[in-house]
């Protein structure tokens, strides 16, 4: 047999491996060394334990059922063949339908084209929205209330209000250009400007960005614009080399937020013509597409199939975003 020593020889990265666990490992105490005991919690400790753990039930179980259960009840229903009441095995056989579905190729190319124009608009516009209400004058208040009021309308509401705003015959839009003397729009009635209208319907809520984009520009220390001041940079200096950088992890955070959000649009069910296809499948996005398979076709196990396809896809995006995101500047870096 051989010895301890020939099988260091043979294995020196298991043994140097084993050596270096063991330096994390706490050192053995001899037997007459006092134990250590964890020391016990007062009434007074116990008690705000138990009221935290009290005040944060709620999301916890709230996350719970309405989170973590329907995730695991959709992976594993995304391996059957199942429509709410009958259940039989599928294998992958969920998966591999998706790339021979040519809708699921329509909805993913339709959701790109929607992600690719909407989030760069949407931070471009609040970001700049919100240098324009930064700065203290007599109505910054009342503007900033006024940019983010249409942010806490619920996104049912809001759909049926630009639903109306949009209508051809009673809508405010086409009324106001047949007062100019220009003709009808056609908004969601026409494939070739469905799109647009839905990415113009998007600036609405720009004023929740704008909330973020005010908290960075407040946390940037006013003694770095009063010295490059003094060193003679001008206002687009300033913005170029203090306000950008500065403000790098907002801009980062609401990149990874409005990419997640805009894959997973589906708000076109509430005002779209064909239940939020659009004509044409001019508005059949990937999030409309889980919804029909689910809701009116009934192959949930196929819905839960694409739910976790586009779980995979955004997660690969937000790990892409993460491992390029040397760009976004912390205040210890």
């Amino acid at each position: 047999m051989p010895t301890v020593e020939a099988r260091k020889e043979r294995a020196p990265f298991w043994s140097s491996l084993k050596d270096r666990v063991k330096g994390f490992l706490p050192a053995k105490k001899d037997g007459d060394a006092p134990k250590f005991k964890r020391p016990k919690m007062s009434r007074m400790q116990r008690k705000e334990a138990v009221a935290g753990w009290v005040f944060a039930s709620p999301l916890i179980i709230g996350l719970a059922l309405f989170t973590a259960v329907p995730m695991f009840c959709s992976l594993y229903w995304s391996f059957f063949h199942y429509d709410g009441f009958n259940i039989s095995p599928a294998g992958l056989w969920n998966y591999v339908q998706a790339f021979q579905d040519d809708e699921v190729g329509i909805s993913a190319l339709n959701t790109l084209i929607y992600a690719i124009v909407n989030v760069p608009l949407n931070l471009v516009l609040s970001y700049f929205l919100a240098l324009l209400v930064n700065n203290a004058h007599k109505f910054t208040r009342v503007f900033r209330v006024l940019f983010y009021l249409p942010v806490v309308i619920p996104a049912v509401v809001s759909g049926l209000l630009w639903k109306d705003l949009f209508d051809n015959t009673y809508g405010i839009f086409n009324k106001i250009l047949e007062s100019i003397g220009l003709p009808k729009a056609t908004f969601f009635m026409d494939p070739r400007t469905a799109m647009p209208s839905l990415i113009f319907m998007g600036l609405w809520g720009v004023g929740g960005g704008m909330i973020l984009w005010l908290s960075a520009f407040k946390n940037i220390p006013k003694d770095l614009y009063e010295s490059a001041k003094v060193d003679g940079a001008n206002a687009f200096q300033r913005f170029a080399h203090i306000t950008i950088p500065m403000s790098t992890p907002i801009i980062f955070f609401n990149l990874v937020t409005s990419i997640i959000g805009s894959l997973q649009y589906n708000g076109t069910l509430i005002f779209a013509p064909r239940e939020g296809r659009g004509i044409d499948d001019s508005l059949f996005l990937f999030g409309v597409k889980i919804y029909w398979e689910a809701m009116r076709i009934g192959d949930i196990g196929y819905a839960s199939a694409l739910s976790w396809m586009l779980c995979i896809v955004i997660s690969l995006l937000t790990l892409l975003l993460f491992s390029t995101s040397k760009w976004v500047f912390y205040g210890g870096d």
